[in-house]
């Protein structure tokens, strides 16, 4: 009987332990846990006006290389409300904010005008827009035009105009260059 009972209470010892390590264990998980995931609390609250910001995607030419080179611009979304195409042209128009990066649209162009019809961008430069130096310099305009604008997701293909009519040199409907 006295063995009996000895193996009942170490049996009882037992579990109690394990119990106690048990409940040990969950406590210093949870403790754990909640040091490990702390609400983040930001040091400024976000304003009205950062909220509206967006990015725009322009490219321009690297100084050094010449090659194409994307700069992203943070504007505020209001800005392209009205009349998004122009603003963004307007902007490639004005050229590039790095000093990395020259832009490409010859100096005195201006955009008369600019409207999208089936997924094509038609734009209508003044006659400053032919005065691009090379064949090579006219295509890397006509890419910095092409891949800023089709950017947009409604943006598929450009065209261009000089004075509201085609030109022999700008007659194609381009695409995104790949």
């Amino acid at each position: 009987m006295k063995k009996k009972r000895k193996k009942i209470i170490v049996i009882i010892t037992l579990i109690l332990i394990i119990l106690l390590a048990l409940f040990i264990y969950n406590n210093v998980s949870i403790e754990k846990g909640n040091e490990e995931y702390q609400d983040y609390i930001p040091q400024e609250e976000i304003s009205e006006e950062q909220m509206r910001q967006t990015k725009v995607i322009l490219y321009f030419a690297n100084s050094e290389t010449g090659e194409l080179e994307s700069e992203t611009k943070i504007v505020d979304a209001n800005l392209l409300i009205n009349e998004p195409y122009k603003e963004i042209m307007n902007w490639l128009i004005k050229g590039p904010q790095s000093s990395n990066l020259k832009k490409l649209i010859p100096e005195g162009t201006s955009m008369h005008d600019i409207k999208v019809e089936k997924s094509c961008a038609i734009i209508n430069f003044s006659n400053e827009f032919l005065n691009y130096e090379t064949e090579e310099n006219k295509l890397k305009i006509i890419n910095s035009i092409v891949n800023t604008l089709t950017n947009l997701k409604e943006i598929e293909s450009v065209k261009f105009l000089i004075n509201g009519e085609e030109n022999e040199n700008l007659s194609e409907i381009y695409l995104k260059s790949k």
